[in-house]
């Protein structure tokens, strides 16, 4: 209960500072400003990005901290609908500046995460989902000797439930650091296509092209790409640990026949 109570206070605290920051907007802003919500559709979005567009003019950078605080309050609290976010800073701040800002801000907000869970969330995590957790503490003893390539792959591969890995890294032991780098550099492909979207959002008119099959199919390889070197590794230390127990047998066997 006392977990529960303090995740909800930090929930509520940053939900209102994030409320005050979407209707406290600074100078005139022309009507649709009070509208300011996180967006579920393309319209939605393309309204979303208009506005913001046009504000950004006079107040880059109180824009550029709303969009920050709403990006990280989607990350920290795992959050469905960051891919529209992405698409939002490739409008806004260009494929360059959007994809380094959207990386950066994911990496810090799943780092977040990472903290809440290991703080709050451990077990709640671990009593509804006991089996998924089981499942992921076996696959990840078993990639111990190449651990960071194994949450590479996890973050490359499109199918990768990122919200749930989140929740479980501090279960599992994963070093905050390894987690930090992995997101961000696991997370950077799909983020640089969500971002390139974005800065031709006024042009599109349908976001199946990020969701398409060809897209899957690339995150795939890339994913799979990702996980030899970490095969290679695993295997090298197998069989070192292997000719090192070897070797303790050969030592104790002759210690028995020179007895």
């Amino acid at each position: 209960m006392r977990s529960l109570v303090g995740f909800l206070m930090v929930w509520g605290a940053a939900t209102a500072g994030l409320y005050g920051l979407s209707v406290r907007l600074p100078g005139e802003p022309r009507a649709g400003g009070g509208l300011l919500k996180f967006p579920s559709d393309l319209e939605e979005l393309q309204e979303l990005a208009e506005f913001l567009q046009y504000y950004n003019r006079e107040h880059h950078a109180y824009v550029l901290l709303l969009f920050c605080s709403a990006y990280l309050y989607k990350q920290c609290f795992a959050i469905p609908g960051s891919s529209f976010l992405n698409i939002l800073a490739g409008a806004l701040f260009g494929p360059w500046m959007g994809l380094l800002l959207c990386s950066t801000l994911t990496s810090v907000g799943a780092t977040c995460c990472y903290g809440l869970s290991n703080i709050f969330g451990k077990q709640f995590v671990i009593y509804y989902f006991p089996d998924k957790v089981a499942m992921l503490q076996r696959k990840v003893e078993e990639n111990r000797s190449s651990l960071f390539f194994f949450l590479l792959f996890l973050r490359l591969f499109p199918m990768s439930p990122n919200w749930f890995l989140n929740l479980t890294s501090p279960i599992l032991n994963i070093p905050v650091t390894l987690f930090f780098i992995s997101v961000f550099i696991g997370l950077m492909p799909y983020n640089f296509i969500c971002v390139q979207t974005g800065s031709i959002l006024s042009q599109i008119s349908s976001l199946d092209a990020i969701f398409s099959w060809t897209t899957l199919f690339k995150m795939l390889a890339i994913a799979i790409v990702a996980l030899i070197p970490g095969t290679i590794i695993k295997k090298y230390s197998q069989k070192h640990l292997n000719l090192d127990k070897s070797e303790k047998s050969v030592h104790v066997l002759n210690g028995w026949k020179s007895n």
